[in-house]
């Protein structure tokens, strides 16, 4: 129990990191491109957590066998290579998309992966509770009352964001299988390298970043880089050891939540009742989802 609040926790706080971000990658786009910003932050993002994981190895004495660091070495090649690979065509497809479609649109396509998760989960043989279902179809609801606005028919790149929303949830179902078998920060700062170097030829292919736009979107960058990138996705790493994917991917919908909040309370928007009740749908399906009685086995 103990173990499941703490990872519901670092899950809630994933959320937070995540919705608060919107500004942050709606900001960068006045200065750079999609690629460059992608690739900036997700170095960035890296390269923050080489302290903590140099910390980590040098505080105590290293005890394994040459046997275990072989095979966590392994494991953690192929977790950086796997969450960096569904991550880099998630990530790269939001960003761009995020240029032609505005980000209620694009924060409720992507949030999608709330329903992605469930039916992998089922493809690969896994029963979901009555309770889950109900949950889920809460937070579909909750999610169109706060992020979708009244527009004109669905356009390219909304289906674009679908299968990035897609590989949101393929992401967040190989975090979970490996969370438990690699240590969070490793795996995260290689996910970010993978992401970043992918992202590389895409810039120099597709955009013209210069010294002076890039010092312009220091700010986005910072926060999408270091706090996104570097914390929010390690606690991602860390928190879904102990939680089933499909709640995982109820509590990470949140961030829609927390991007109207912040708006409201940091920018002095104003929330209309249909958010609020978005809100309120929302946050009951993720209480309903936790009430639900857990598989022992997350893999």
């Amino acid at each position: 129990m103990k173990n499941k609040l703490i990872a519901n926790l670092a899950l809630f706080l994933t959320a937070l990191i995540w919705g608060l971000s919107f500004v942050a990658q709606r900001g960068g786009m006045e200065y750079i491109g999609p690629f460059t910003f992608n690739a900036i932050r997700s170095f960035l993002g890296g390269l923050s957590l080489i302290p903590v994981i140099l910390w980590v190895k040098y505080s105590k004495p290293d005890t394994r066998t040459e046997r275990r660091k072989r095979y966590q070495h392994i494991n953690l090649a192929r977790a950086g290579i796997g969450c960096g690979l569904a991550l880099f065509t998630a990530m790269s497809i939001q960003q761009y998309c995020m240029q032609f479609v505005s980000a209620g649109k694009a924060g409720f396509i992507t949030a999608l992966y709330i329903i992605f998760v469930p039916i992998i989960s089922v493809l690969q043989g896994k029963k979901l509770e009555k309770s889950i279902i109900i949950s889920v179809f809460l937070a579909v609801v909750g999610l169109y009352l706060l992020c979708y606005k009244t527009e004109t028919g669905l356009s390219i790149y909304d289906l674009y964001l679908l299968v990035g929303a897609f590989f949101y949830g393929v992401h967040i179902l190989v975090v979970n299988y490996y969370s438990s078998r690699v240590h969070a920060a490793k795996a995260c700062c290689l996910q970010f390298f993978v992401v970043g170097l992918l992202s590389l030829p895409l810039m120099l292919m597709f955009e013209n970043p210069c010294i002076s736009s890039i010092i312009a979107c220091k700010v986005p960058i910072f926060y999408a880089g270091v706090l996104t990138c570097g914390v929010a996705y390690t606690l991602q790493i860390f928190g879904q050891k102990n939680t089933l994917p499909v709640i995982a991917s109820l509590i990470f919908s949140l961030e829609s939540v927390f991007a109207v909040l912040g708006g409201a309370l940091i920018l002095g928007e104003t929330m209309i009742p249909k958010e609020i009740a978005g809100c309120v749908f929302m946050i009951t399906a993720v209480i309903l989802a936790n009430l639900s009685p857990e598989e022992k086995n997350h893999s």
